[in-house]
Parts: structure tokens; sequence; C-alpha cells
């Protein structure tokens, strides 16, 4: 190795320490009544006091590292190229990933002439656009496109066949890839296996209840629940006891369980962590979903205690107190630091997952206080009973129209300094180069501009488009579009309440508002990417709204899952929501735990086989597996933690 490369390297490496360490403070996780007040007291001051006495780590891992022949061993989700240069003058090589829109090439790696060459590693998430230029003069020798895969060792050879023909290049496998998905084909094969036998051995089990007596005690249905008040809206009238609907926790508690997982790294593959800017992955839907549920499960709680003759006083009280406490709980995880103590206002993080989350439960919540409907017509119009729930809360309807109409208005006319008028991209190599301090456009100035540096610093476009700003995905701007996707959950607790015992009425309605929901975001993307009037876009109004078409399509599939749910759990009976249901009637306590102690043994541990995502996936399914394991546990014991 050359000294000038030691010294690069070093200087890397170093590099990296530093940014590994002023990451501790900004790591986030992307994230039934207690039998006494006592208990749900000391369970709340127990998070909070882990809470404000955490630590954590995030690794920086480069996007792309040079190194001599001699390289360090391959660690998941990288490739090595080596180039040959046989040509008679130096050369760069340039590359672009594919995902990264419009973005300026960067350079590689530089093969000297006369059959050197040179060696770099590459990630092998996207496909790559590579280009091969000679140093001397501007023009293209070669350029291809090629998903490289994990462990790979391939060759690249820049040669002439003839005295007088153009260069060409061509690419060998020096070493056969591996083959990253045989870990996540066997872990589904296993949850499968699991999965089965969940279903089998208790339906053997029954079987084996021969009297009525044994029936009775082993055999009777153990889902009975105090946890959220929200079911007790699901059914009104004169039943002594309502019944309780299992989809709304089975929805939580999936969503929830599907966030753990993609927040402890989703085995470390690129679908389970949130798309670098446009686009959708798995860990862009569970978080929209959680907020889908909130909106319901305000519908059906309020209109419950509205009918037990609940005020609107204590209703505010109650309000009020949930809110304040999810915001404390934000701020306590969020703003500490091993090197600055347990608050620091020098780098004081305001928004957070939390903090969004409680902030939209309030207005919501209030929506639904001043302006919800108590009792339903018994008469009306034909017209207008089959749309009575939504003109009875046109009130409603018309606040959320305004709030979008002034979030339109702002992200495509605000004047950011530096930046056209409604730009939507994510800067830094983005867009040509051409804008590289609008990252955001005018949700991220306007955060810059309340909050300073105090922000998020390491946003997920960070590291494919090499921003430099710091953009915060739960900013002021996006908490309007986190606000209309939990108003999309009102409207479902709504047809529920509407058309109690009306199963086919309901389907119908969820099935109606998602072909509505998703056509719309068809014309607002174009059905693409990185194109259409706005695109699908999860940073733009964060992790909780998205963009308008993302909070669109997030409604969509909301909607049909909800149903789905709805149908084989309540309607047929075919499944309980196990083991969903846990993890649901407990949210709060998972949420908050598995932000807390997740990077703690036993739910992980030093990563010490990194070639592949073996060890990363069963960690990760370990960590998971494990939360919806004391969920089940606290179920058991009936302690549910409530706010």
């Amino acid at each position: 190795m050359t000294e000038s490369r030691v010294s690069v390297t070093f200087d890397r490496v170093l590099r990296r320490w530093e940014s590994c360490k002023d990451e501790q403070k900004d790591r986030q996780f992307p994230r039934s009544d207690m039998h006494s007040s006592r208990l749900r007291f000391a369970g709340l001051l127990f998070l909070l006091l882990v809470a404000c006495s955490r630590g954590g780590f995030i690794k920086n891992e480069e996007f792309y590292s040079v190194f001599p022949e001699d390289e360090l061993p391959l660690k998941m989700d990288q490739a090595l190229l080596t180039f040959h240069n046989k040509l008679t003058e130096p050369v760069r090589v340039f590359y672009t990933s594919d995902y990264c829109y419009k973005c300026v090439k960067q350079q590689l790696v530089t093969v000297k002439p006369n059959n050197n060459n040179a060696s770099a590693i590459i990630s092998t998430k996207f496909a790559l656009t590579l280009q091969v230029e000679p140093q001397t003069r501007n023009s293209t020798l070669c350029r291809w496109s090629r998903t490289y895969k994990e462990g790979g060792h391939y060759s690249v050879w820049m040669q002439t066949l003839a005295a007088s023909a153009d260069p060409i290049c061509s690419v060998s496998v020096d070493k056969s890839p591996n083959n990253a998905y045989v870990p996540l084909l066997v872990a589904a094969l296993l949850l499968a296996v699991i999965v089965l036998l969940s279903v089998v051995v208790p339906y053997v089990y029954r079987m084996r209840c021969t009297s009525e007596c044994i029936k009775v005690i082993c055999c009777q249905d153990p889902l009975h629940s105090v946890d959220n008040e929200a079911a007790e809206a699901a059914h009104d009238g004169g039943e002594a006891k309502p019944s309780r609907l299992l989809s709304l926790d089975a929805f939580r508690g999936f969503a929830l369980t599907v966030m753990v997982f993609v927040n402890y790294g989703g085995g470390g593959y690129w679908f389970f962590q949130h798309a670098p800017w446009n686009g959708l992955t798995v860990a862009d839907l569970v978080m929209p979903w959680f907020v889908f549920i909130i909106g319901t499960s305000v519908v059906l709680a309020f209109s419950s205690m509205q009918r037990r003759g609940v005020g609107r006083l204590q209703l505010l009280r109650k309000i009020t107190w949930r809110t304040f406490v999810l915001l404390i709980i934000g701020f306590c995880f969020l703003n500490y630091s091993p090197r600055d103590g347990p608050l620091s206002w020098s780098w004081l993080r305001i928004p957070g997952v939390l903090q969004r989350l409680g902030f939209t439960y309030f207005v919501l919540s209030l929506l639904q206080t001043f302006w919800g409907q108590k009792q339903i017509p018994e008469r009306a119009p034909q017209w207008r009973s089959a749309a009575q729930d939504v003109l009875l809360f046109w009130p409603q309807w018309l606040i959320i129209i305004l709030l979008e109409t002034f979030w339109l208005c702002v992200t495509f006319l605000l004047p950011v300094p530096g930046c056209p008028a409604g730009y939507l991209g994510a800067g830094g190599i983005g867009d040509d180069g051409l804008y590289p301090n609008c990252t955001g456009g005018a949700a991220g100035y306007i955060d810059r501009w309340m909050f300073g540096d105090n922000m998020y610093r390491y946003p997920t476009c960070k590291e494919m488009y090499l921003t430099v700003l710091p953009f915060d995905p739960e900013g002021i701007l996006g908490t309007i579009n986190s606000i209309v996707m939990g108003f999309l959950g009102m409207q479902a607790g709504k047809i529920i309440v509407f058309y109690k015992r009306k199963n086919v009425h309901i389907l119908c309605r969820y099935l109606v508002w998602a072909a509505i929901l998703g056509i719309s975001a068809a014309i607002l993307s174009k059905c693409t990417r990185d194109g259409g009037f706005i695109p699908v876009n999860k940073n733009l109004c964060s992790c909780l709204c998205r963009s308008l078409s993302y909070v669109t399509a997030m409604g969509c599939f909301s909607f049909l899952l909800l149903g789905a749910m709805f149908f084989i759990i309540d309607v047929k009976g075919w499944w309980r929501g196990q083991p969903f249901l846990y993890p649901g009637m407990n949210s709060i306590f998972v949420y908050v735990g598995h932000s807390l102690l997740g990077f703690y043994f036993p739910f992980s541990w030093e990563i010490g086989f990194q070639q592949s995502h073996w060890e990363l996936l069963l960690q990760n399914l370990w960590g998971t597996g494990l939360w919806v394991l004391i969920a089940f546990l606290l179920y058991r014991k009936k302690f549910f933690l409530k706010i």
C-alpha cells in the first residue's frame, strides 16, 4: 500500500470514528387498563427513568471505499471490483447509483496505464452505472449499468482488441457471489412452520377435551381484555358487555411488530430500511399504519366515552395528559448523550417520533371532541344516508381541507433562498447538482429557520445524495400530513360506528375508500417513483406522513389491510390475531421499551460475522420475537400500560 493510500485510509477511519461519536446523540427509532392507578404510574415512571439513562451507538458505513488488492474481507451488501487497464493512457472510473435521481457522477478510482490495476469495494444494494473516461481528456470510453451481488469478486478489463478499434470494457466474475436472500428464505420457512404449529397444536389439544368440564377449563376463549377503550364503541346498544374488535389490536400489533423489526435493522436488507428519498420500502409502510389506527381508535374511544356522558372538560384533561406524557418520553430518550449529560441545549432536538405521535393524537382528539357526532340520525334521505359518515362531520373535513391547502401553498409557493419554487428534491448531488443546499425544499427551510442546527443530522438521503444540511424527518410542515393520515383512520372508525353489525357495508366502504385513495396516489405520482406532480416521498413530511401522494397511497393500503383483518378476525373468526394481538394491546410499552433497550443484551449483541445477512437477520428476528414474548407475558398477567 502506498503512503498516500495509507494516509487517505487513516483519515477515513478518523472521520468515521468522529461521525460515530456524533451520531450517538442523534439516534432515533427511525422508531388496557391496569388493575390500579399505582401500577400504571409505576410502569410509566420506569419507562421515564430508563429513557433518561439511555445510550447507544450507530455505525456509519461509507457507501463506497477504495482498497488495495489485498482488501479487507467483504461485509454484507459489498462486492469487490478490480479494474485492469490495458490501455496506454490512465483512466478514471465514475459511478452513479441508479436509485439516485439525476445524481452527479462520483469518481470511484483512477487506474494507471499499461496493465496496471486498482480495486474498489462497492455497495450491492442498488444497481450501479459505471463510466470510464480518459484522465487527460473529456470523453467516455465505455459506460454500463449492472446490479452486483453480495460477496462477488468482479474484474473489469479495459482494452482494445485491434489497433484501430475503439476501447471496450468487459466484466468477468472472478468469485461467485453469495445468494443474499437465502437467510430470508430460511427465516420465512421457519416462521411458517411456527405459525403452522401454533394453529395445529391448540387444535389437537382442544380435541383431547372430552368432557364439558374440561372444555370449560382448558378450551375457553382467553381473549377477554380491558386494554383498548376504543373497542368498546364497536358495538352499541343494549348489550351488557360490548364485544371487542380484535382486528384493531391485530392491525396495531402487526404494524408495531414490523416497526420493531425494521428499527433493529431488518436483517440489513435495503427493502426493510427507509428509502433514500423518493419511493417505498417495507420500513416506509409501518408508521403510517400506526398513525392510521390511532385515528380509528380516537373515534371509537371518544364515541364510547361521549355516550357514557363524559364531559368535554374531562376529555380535554385526558387528551392534554396523554400528549404531555408522549412529549416528555420523546424528549428524554432523544436527547441523551453520555458525553453531554442527560440534556444539552447545544444540540437539543425538539421534533421526534413520539412528539409527532403525541401532537397528531392531540389534534385528532380535539376534532372528535368538539365536532364529533354523538348520535346517528334515525331517518335521513337515501342519498344522504349513504354519505352520512362524511356529511355529518363536515366541520372536520373543512378543517382538514384547509390544513392540506395550507401545506400545498407553503410547499409549492414559499420562496426558499437559492432554490426553485416548489422544489421537492433531496439536494446534494441530486438534480444534476444544481441545488446542493435545498434538501427538503420548503419543509427543510422552515425547520432550519426555526431549529437551526438542532435537528436530525443523518437523514436517509445523506449517504446516497451526499447532503450536507441537517434535515429532520419529523419537522414542522410534515405535521399536517400526519394529521391527514390519522384523519383517514378516523374515517375508518366512523364507518364502524355508523354501520355496526352491517359487515358487508363496512367492507364495501373500505374498498371504496381504498379505490379512491389509490387512484389519487396514482394520479399524483403518475405511477412513477421520481416523477409525477408530487412524488411518493417519506422525507418531505416525516416518516409518519410523507408527501400528499404518500398519504393517499398509505391510506389505500391501510383500508385494505384493516378490511382484510376485520373480515378474517371479526367476521369469519378464522384467526384471533395472535401473536400480533399482544403487542397491539401494549403498544406504548413495546415501542418505548424497544427504543430504549433494543440495543442491549439480550435483544442484540455485537455482530461477529458481518460477511452476510445470517447473523444480523437472526439477531433482529430474535429481538423482535422477545418483545412479542414480553407482550404475551404481560397480557397473561393482565398488565397493560396505558397513558
